[in-house]
C-alpha cells in the first residue's frame, strides 16, 4: 500500500480523506496532509495485509526530500540576492571609469582623437575601418593591413578636422576573397551602478543600462 503524493494537493469530495483540509502550496501544508493520509491508511489497513514498513519509510523519505529541496532553493535564492548586492557595492568603484563593450560608437577624447577596437574571428590579410558621421555616411577610412585573429585596438587622429559629434565606425576584413567575421568594440563611461532584479547593471553614458556580464574589459 502506498500514498500517491499528487493527492496532497487535491481533495476528492466524498472520499475517505475529504475532511483533511483544502489544498495548499506550502511545504508545511503538504507535509501535514501527507502525515494525515499516512495515519488514516494505517488506521484503516487490513490487519491480515498490513502496510509494508519499507513502503512507509520510502514515502516519508520522499516528502522529506521535497521539503529539503525547497529549503535549499530558498537558501540559494537568498545567497544569490546577497551576492548581487555585494557585487553592486564592489562595482561602485567603477563609477567614472571607462569600459569596453560590444558597440560601434567612436569614443573621442579631449585631445580630439577617437579610440575603439574590434575582434577578428580569424586572421585577415586586409582590414579596413570606416569612420561614419551621424547620418551614417563614410567620412574617413583607416587601412590597417593584415591582422591576426583576436582583439585589436585603433586610434583615429581626425586628420581632416571633422566634427566628432555622433561618430561611429564599421570594420571590414578579408582573407583573400573570403570575408572575415568581426565584432566592433567601443569604450563607454560608467555613470552609476544598480540592481535590476537579480542582475547587476551599469548605467553607461552612451549605451544606457547594460548588464555587468556584457562588460569585456575595463580601462
Amino acid at each position: 500500500m502506498s500514498i500517491d503524493l499528487s493527492t496532497l494537493n487535491t481533495t476528492a469530495p466524498g472520499s475517505a480523506y475529504g475532511n483533511l483540509g483544502s489544498s495548499g502550496a506550502s511545504d508545511a501544508g503538504s507535509a501535514d496532509r501527507f502525515l494525515k493520509l499516512l495515519v488514516t491508511q494505517m488506521q484503516n489497513q487490513d490487519p491480515l495485509n498490513p502496510m509494508d514498513n519499507a513502503q512507509v519509510t520510502s514515502q516519508m523519505a520522499q516528502i522529506n526530500t521535497v521539503n529539503g529541496i525547497e529549503k535549499l532553493n530558498t537558501t540559494v535564492a537568498g545567497m544569490n540576492k546577497q551576492f548581487v548586492q555585494l557585487q553592486a557595492l564592489q562595482a561602485a568603484s567603477l563609477v567614472g571609469r571607462d569600459v569596453w563593450i560590444e558597440g560601434n560608437k567612436l569614443q573621442v577624447g579631449v585631445d580630439g582623437k577617437g579610440e575603439a577596437a574590434f575582434n577578428l574571428g580569424s586572421a585577415a590579410d586586409q582590414v579596413k575601418v570606416e569612420i561614419l558621421n551621424g547620418a551614417g555616411a563614410v567620412v574617413d577610412t583607416i587601412d590597417l593591413g593584415a591582422e591576426t585573429s583576436g582583439r585589436h585596438g585603433f586610434t583615429w587622429d581626425n586628420p581632416k578636422g571633422l566634427d566628432t559629434t555622433g561618430l561611429s565606425f564599421r570594420v571590414s576584413a578579408t582573407s583573400g576573397a573570403a570575408k572575415v567575421s568581426s565584432t566592433s568594440l567601443m569604450l563607454d563611461h560608467v555613470e552609476s551602478v544598480g540592481i535590476d532584479g537579480d542582475t547587476l547593471t551599469l548605467a553607461l553614458a552612451k549605451s544606457g543600462d547594460v548588464p555587468y556580464s556584457k562588460v569585456l574589459a575595463f580601462n
